[in-house]
């Protein structure tokens, strides 16, 4: 094989997608998917390539130093891409010992494993890459200065003729200051340190991108549009915080992997990528545009669904507007989205309704206890 790289986290949302790109696109590469199927990994998700020559995959703990370590030796692996991760912000607050250990420690683990592995070898770093992804939210938050939305000072292709307002004048860029508000985004922003401190002390060739919330396929639904889309088919209610007016910058998780590949293959080493759809929306509009979506493709009438939207209470910390600046992406290396939101909204729905038996498994956990037994005494 030319290469071998682990993808830490593969049988994720956001992992499983890198994963299949790089199987399909690198059959000359070998592809090891870490993960340790806690409720959010799915082998489901990579049931097409499951069965590759260049695929393996691994039921392991990122926090397993001696595991970890153990398996960059048998691998011979030169490459890592590093996604497994606790992520949502709700379960941050409830548990942040969680967040901490696997965010900050696992990522600790991989590092310090990478290290002693490459060290030993007579080329050492030389073809080496640590790839750490991480999330807009270690920036803090941005002020709404235009609560009507305004052009925004950038454009990409996909984003030409769509819905493609900004919120205000500021936008997170690659030399913010870290300002993270929540459990979840302070243990990716000392993970961010950890990488950044690894190359400066020893040396290690490393990259770490930041990227805005990403949408499509296989989302576990405690996130807000595949947990909406059930709601709305279910009939069942839309609860939203506050009044709905936080800004997010919506990615589709496609071209966030492909993103991830070319800047894997061709980014600087020690350089920050922020990846972004140069896409703000409002929650409640997100959630309108999910109604509309749903019903029409289930065939209901126009705003039958509207009165399942109910506001609830904030949540503790809600950062009011994220918005990425990711030109930098775009003239170094040339990537940009290839969806306008709109579009991959509409092709998000169809999937979700296509893959029913997907999201009554996931919702069931039928899939949890399935793994439990497979791997039982493993």
């Amino acid at each position: 094989m030319k290469r071998s790289i682990i993808i830490s986290g593969g049988a994720g949302f956001i992992g499983s997608h890198v994963v299949r790109l790089f199987v399909n696109k690198y059959p000359d590469y070998r592809i090891v998917n870490l993960d340790k199927l806690t409720y959010a990994g799915n082998l489901a998700n990579l049931k097409d390539i499951e069965d590759r020559p260049n695929y393996r995959f691994v039921k392991g703990d990122i926090c397993d130093f001696e595991s970890v370590l153990s398996l960059m030796r048998e691998e011979s692996v030169d490459g890592i891409i590093h996604l497994a991760a606790e992520s949502h912000v709700d379960r941050s607050i409830k548990d942040p010992f969680t967040f901490a250990r696997t965010n900050v420690l696992g990522t600790l683990s991989l590092l310090q494993a990478a290290r002693l592995y490459w060290e030993g070898l007579p080329e050492r770093y030389s073809g080496k890459l640590f790839y750490h992804i991480s999330t807009d939210e270690v920036y803090g938050a941005l002020e709404m200065t235009c609560p009507e939305g305004m052009e925004a000072p950038f454009t990409s292709g996909a984003s030409s003729g769509s819905h493609h307002l900004a919120y205000g004048s500021e936008f997170f860029t690659e030399d913010r200051k870290y300002s993270p508000h929540s459990p979840y985004s302070a243990s990716k922003a000392s993970s961010d340190h950890f990488v950044r401190a690894f190359h400066d002390t020893y040396g290690m060739p490393v990259v770490v991108t930041n990227c805005s919330n990403n949408y499509g396929p296989y989302q576990f639904p405690e996130k807000l549009i595949p947990l909406f889309i059930n709601n709305i088919v279910h009939r069942r209610s839309l609860p939203v915080y506050g009044r709905g007016e936080n800004v997010r910058d919506w990615l589709y998780v496609e071209d966030h992997a492909r993103a991830i590949d070319t800047i894997f293959h061709s980014g600087k080493v020690a350089e920050t990528y922020n990846i972004g759809g140069f896409n703000e929306w409002k929650n409640i509009d997100v959630i309108r545009l999910l109604i509309r979506a749903v019903d029409r493709q289930l065939g209901r009438a126009e705003g039958a669904d509207d009165d399942l939207v109910t506001f609830v209470t904030d949540r503790a910390g809600h950062d009011l507007r994220y918005a990425i600046d990711s030109r930098k992406l775009r003239s170094e290396l040339g990537w940009e989205p290839s969806l306008q939101f709109e579009e991959g909204i509409e092709r998000t729905v169809r999937w979700y309704l296509d893959n029913a038996a997907w999201m009554e498994n996931v919702t069931s956990g039928d899939y949890l206890k399935y793994y439990e037994d497979m791997y039982k005494g493993r």
